[in-house]
């Protein structure tokens, strides 16, 4: 490996040397079916391509988006579903798209991982080892399945003891104040 060459140490690429070539997290990139697949605790007994499984999804990414406020845009391969079944979702926290006939999530993913860079650091989250290499290769940064599960289950955590935190403070300031 030559210097200033990337590699995938799970969530942020370092050089030959160990240093982080990390910018600003502009946009967190998902392969939506991936992590479905990686995540069966998340809609435990429901198929992970149903609306049901996709729907918990974005729940907990919208969770995860409100607890570290990056943006998130989770892909699915759309083609194949019944007319009118997959749609593209917006929100401020999560944006939801399917691939349409003849392309798919991973093409979209590469796309906007490549379209990003100008901007700040992309993460792509995907256990499809190939597309991670692409998104590294031209600069993005790429985690798996199982380290962005943990990373949700940190920063979810994480604000729950703040939560706790803020409100034993509120509540012993209620209470000084009687």
């Amino acid at each position: 490996m030559k210097a200033g060459q990337r590699r995938d140490f799970g969530l942020w690429p370092l050089d030959l040397f160990g240093y982080c070539h990390r910018m600003a997290l502009v946009r967190i990139l998902v392969d939506g079916y991936s992590l479905l697949h990686s995540w069966p605790e998340l809609a435990p007994g429901t198929p992970r391509h149903s609306a049901r499984a996709r729907e918990d999804l974005v729940q907990i990414l919208t969770r995860y988006h409100d607890a570290t406020g990056k943006p998130i845009t989770i892909f699915f391969d759309g083609s194949g579903a019944p007319p009118n079944v997959p749609k593209n979702e917006s929100s401020s926290a999560v944006e939801v798209l399917f691939s349409q006939a003849g392309q798919t999530a991973d093409d979209m993913i590469e796309r906007a991982a490549h379209r990003f860079r100008d901007y700040g650091e992309v993460l792509v989250v995907t256990n499809d080892r190939d597309e991670r290499d692409t998104v590294i290769g031209f600069g993005g940064s790429a985690a798996s399945c199982e380290n962005f599960i943990r990373m949700i289950g940190d920063a979810l955590a994480e604000l729950r003891d703040e939560l706790k935190n803020y409100n034993r403070a509120e509540r012993n300031r209620f209470n000084r104040s009687r």
